[in-house]
């Protein structure tokens, strides 16, 4: 059987740049994988341009998505049939009309919050929304290095203000396929806790990253990958 290939799916406020470090990882182990860009102007038209993408994906795909990326992989692959599994990574976990919001309603506030900062943009009467340059290193990527953190403020993608609020519109993806999760113990941006829920929510297969911030695709490369792995050689 074909190994399946990994689709890396984005959140909000980074670009395909910050799964550099995990490319680097699944090329060695043999794992075929390319980036998907997320468009991060809600979740419906953000799910169907993913699930676009896997439709033109010759074979097995296995989706991974990253903080909002996870309600969009859980969208795009609800009724892909070559999508064989779904990886979260320091994600929402939505059920069928959930929004980002409502999942993480009843946790502490995270410090992402307060660190918003909003823009206007055409077409929208609501804004999209960035990340304090001078915020970001404690809200999203505590634990990567000065450098890292001074790239990641300014190659942010703003996020439309939508994209928290809007529900989920169809059975989500996990209900199909199965699941692992890769939870960042020290979450700023994404209560941990809450990740805790969506993984009993989902009855994904978990990994709990301690000290992990936000961005431990960055921080702990490896470890994510070892998951991606891990669950495309299930699926082989």
């Amino acid at each position: 059987m074909a190994t399946p290939t990994v689709l890396l799916v984005h959140g909000a406020f980074a670009d395909g740049s910050s799964w550099s470090k995990v490319i680097t990882h699944l090329q060695a182990a043999g794992i075929p994988v390319r980036t998907v860009v997320n468009p991060l102007r809600g979740v419906t038209f953000d799910g169907e341009y993913v699930a676009s993408v896997v439709a033109q994906t010759e074979g097995d795909v296995v989706l991974v998505g990253h903080s909002y990326g996870g309600p969009v992989i859980t969208y795009a692959g609800s009724t892909a049939e070559n999508v064989k599994g779904l990886v979260y990574v320091a994600s929402f976990g939505l059920d069928k009309g959930m929004t980002v919001q409502e999942s993480t309603a009843g946790f502490p506030d995270s410090k992402l919050g307060a660190a918003l900062r909003p823009h206007a943009y055409p077409g929208s009467d609501l804004p999209e929304f960035t990340i304090d340059e001078e915020q970001y290193r404690e809200a999203f990527a505590a634990d990567v290095t000065d450098e890292e953190a001074a790239v990641g403020a300014v190659n942010q993608r703003p996020v439309a203000a939508v994209a928290f609020g809007e529900p989920l519109a169809v059975e989500p993806a996990w209900k199909r396929v199965p699941s692992w999760w890769v939870l960042s113990g020290a979450d700023n941006a994404i209560n941990p806790d809450s990740q805790r829920a969506a993984v009993a929510r989902l009855g994904a297969t978990v990994t709990e990253i301690e000290g992990g911030s936000h961005s431990i695709a960055v921080s702990h490369s490896a470890e994510v990958a070892e998951v991606i792995v891990s669950a495309v050689r299930s699926l082989s």
